[in-house]
């Protein structure tokens, strides 16, 4: 499935689901970013066996976005989204909603009520695009602690907060 939008007459994005092939430009776009960085591994492993559950959007056949997600094995009716990176000059354009929307859509989805993501508290973006989505499904949103900061090691991550957005109807 594949999906084309228009940023500008002679600008247009392609989403689709990513293929193994596109897992090193989806790290090449969190290492220009402040998303946390996985390995190279990570985005190459999603792209290939949790592919129907991520996003990738191109632009001339370059990504400039994507989202890795999964639908967790305890929780059938969510789709829980691990990242949303935006390359820096698409930033602002709506790739990032348009990208969940598309996810949403997918064959992958018909049964998902729910969405689910961590966010820590600084992330506004984040946030809004989640208040976004539950306003663009007419659904709620909440928020509760999930991961907090002494679960992780060293110093300097702050706490995740879990947002689950729904129900939403397809």
């Amino acid at each position: 499935m594949n999906k084309q939008f228009e940023q500008t007459p002679d600008q247009k994005i392609t989403l689709s689901h990513p293929s193994k092939e596109d897992g090193a430009a989806m790290w090449e776009l969190v290492t220009q970013s402040t998303l946390d960085t996985n390995s190279s591994y990570k985005y190459i492993l999603m792209s290939e066996y949790f592919n129907e559950t991520c996003v990738v959007a191109k632009q001339n056949n370059q990504v400039v976005g994507f989202i890795t997600a999964f639908i967790p094995p305890k929780n059938e009716d969510a789709i829980f989204i691990w990242q949303v990176g935006v390359d820096a000059s698409q930033r602002g354009k709506g790739i990032a909603s348009k990208m969940l929307h598309f996810l949403l859509e997918s064959k992958a989805c018909q049964e998902v009520t729910f969405v689910e993501a961590t966010i820590t508290p600084s992330n506004r973006a984040s946030q809004s695009l989640f208040q976004k989505l539950a306003r663009d499904f007419d659904t709620e949103i909440q928020s509760t602690e999930f991961f907090t900061e002494d679960l992780f090691p060293g110093e300097g991550h702050e706490q995740e907060l879990k947002f689950i957005v729904g129900p939403i109807a397809h």
